[in-house]
């Protein structure tokens, strides 16, 4: 018995050390998978003698990095600026529809065809249009371009989230006189939030391509679109392949800031639960 109470803290001390080294080695084939992709792009150049304005080197793309980080640092800053105006926006309104749709059918029906149609239309033929409407030195046009480019992932994976619902949880609350609120806070939108963090996941990418597209049409020299266009203009091509990774890294870091936002809002689902070995 003393033997057992003994052993119980240290099997809780090492459960962590143990989850890391899982986590660890769950990482370790993507990033063996990286690093030699990134060597045999640096050493396959070299050997094939590919040239620099077809596709620069690492080494090169790191060093415009280094060498133009002032002017790239304040495009990452404004360009991700637009990106979470657009993504908070559309979030919100897109949250707000799908409560709408959802509470009422005949708004169903007729606004998610409509939302899936629209949702296909290209977003590169909508940026010139959003720079006329609000002049292309306006960060309002590219806050636009996202907004609607996060709108509908979130509307649709919402509403599915909503609306399915197991038929015999409805049936429980009913049979408790639970009121609609009550069905809604307790059943409907924690059945939802899985729903909601997946298109909130796309809607987090999205939101980067959108503000970066959007600029190619209009936006201050150092913004991220704008620098690209420019410097590929000019046969810059590694600083422009400079301002291409740091949009990618963006792009990362607001799909992992809504990882470790799921984490904490919904660590009781089953996607969120990690396996003790």
């Amino acid at each position: 018995m003393t033997g057992a109470v003994a052993s119980g803290p240290a099997s809780r001390s090492a459960s962590p050390g143990r989850a890391v080294r899982s986590r660890l080695a769950d990482l370790l084939p993507a990033l063996t998978v990286f690093v030699a992709v990134v060597a045999v792009w640096e050493v396959g150049l070299v050997v094939l003698g590919v040239k620099q304005f077809l596709l620069p080197r690492p080494s090169a793309i790191i060093g415009a990095l280094v060498e133009e980080w002032p002017v790239l640092a304040r495009g990452v800053v404004y360009t991700g600026l637009e990106a979470l105006g657009g993504l908070v926006l559309g979030v919100a309104l897109g949250t707000l529809a799908a409560f709408a749709t959802a509470r009422w059918a005949t708004a169903r029906e007729t606004l998610m065809p409509l939302a899936i149609a629209a949702s296909s239309v290209p977003i590169i033929a909508l940026a010139p249009i959003m720079s006329a409407w609000f002049s292309s030195d306006n960060p309002a046009a590219r806050v636009a371009i996202v907004t609607l480019m996060v709108f509908f992932p979130v509307l649709i994976n919402t509403v599915r989230g909503l609306t399915d619902v197991d038929p015999g949880a409805l049936e429980l609350m009913h049979s408790y006189a639970a009121a609609p609120v009550q069905i809604v806070r307790k059943v409907r939108i924690p059945n939802a939030l899985p729903f909601f963090f997946t298109g909130l996941k796309i809607a987090a990418t999205l939101a980067v391509i959108g503000a970066v597209i959007g600029e190619y049409f209009g936006g201050p020299r150092y913004s991220l679109g704008i620098f690209i266009t420019s410097e590929a203009y000019v046969f810059r091509y590694p600083n422009a392949w400079a301002a291409i990774l740091l949009a990618c890294l963006l792009g990362i870091a607001f799909y992992l800031t809504i990882l470790v936002l799921e984490r904490l809002v919904m660590p009781w689902h089953s996607s969120q639960r990690t396996t003790d070995l």
